[in-house]
Parts: C-alpha cells; structure tokens; sequence
C-alpha cells in the first residue's frame, strides 16, 4: 500500500518535521504543561490556586500555558458571573487521558533525581 505525504500527517507521524504532531508533543513535553496537568487531576482550581501551587511558574506563563492547553482541547475555562467574577480551570475529557502518563513521568523525575544528580555532578567534573 503505497501512503501519500498528505495521508502520512493526517495519520500522525512525529519523526516527520511537517507533523502536527510535533505541536502536540511540544505542547505535552513542557515542564509548565506537566505540571498544570498534575496539579488539575483532581479537580477544577482557579489561576492564584494553580499559581500558588506551582512554584517558580510567572503569571505570564501560567496564562499563556494555560490559554495554549484551552486552545487545544486539554483545558477547559469556565467563568462564573459573580462578583468578582470567579474563573476555573478544569481537565477536558481528553486532558483527563494525559494524567496518568503525566503523573507516571512526575514520579519518574522524584524516583531518579538521586541518580541524575549524580551523573550530572560526574559529568561536569569531567567535562
């Protein structure tokens, strides 16, 4: 069977550079993503919970990470016409599938950190 290129993207393939998928993973590999992802497993929360949760994350890029998980479908936004207006955040259903692989590459880096400390320190010693 022979695969057009146009097939070929529309069926995903990461190693190609025109891949959409390179976006998706870009967008799922990033530390802020992990742990915004995380930190929304077990429920909605607002900005300054998430904010307040995530340390060393800038409001900017709590809000441009958060805006680009809205955009592609892992998030969602409610606002709530209160006053003050009060804003959640929330897993769509697809954001809901991304934590356990989310969750298991979290507990990975806590499961490992003695190791790549190590071979950090080593490495630059030598190098």
């Amino acid at each position: 069977m022979v695969t057009t290129r146009d097939e070929s993207v529309l069926r995903g393939s990461p190693y190609r550079a025109d891949c959409p998928t390179r976006r998706i993973l870009d967008r799922i590999g990033d530390r802020w993503t992990v742990l915004i992802v995380v930190a929304l497993s077990d429920g909605s929360a607002r900005f300054s919970e998430l904010r307040r949760r995530i340390e060393g994350v800038s409001q900017k890029m709590l809000t441009q990470t958060l805006r680009g998980l809205e955009r592609d479908g892992l998030v969602s936004r409610t606002v709530h016409p209160e006053v003050p207006v009060r804003v959640e955040y929330a897993l769509t259903e697809a954001g809901r599938t991304l934590r356990e692989p989310l969750r298991a590459l979290e507990e990975w880096s806590v499961a490992h950190l003695g190791e790549v400390s190590a071979s950090q320190e080593a490495y630059d010693r030598t190098h």
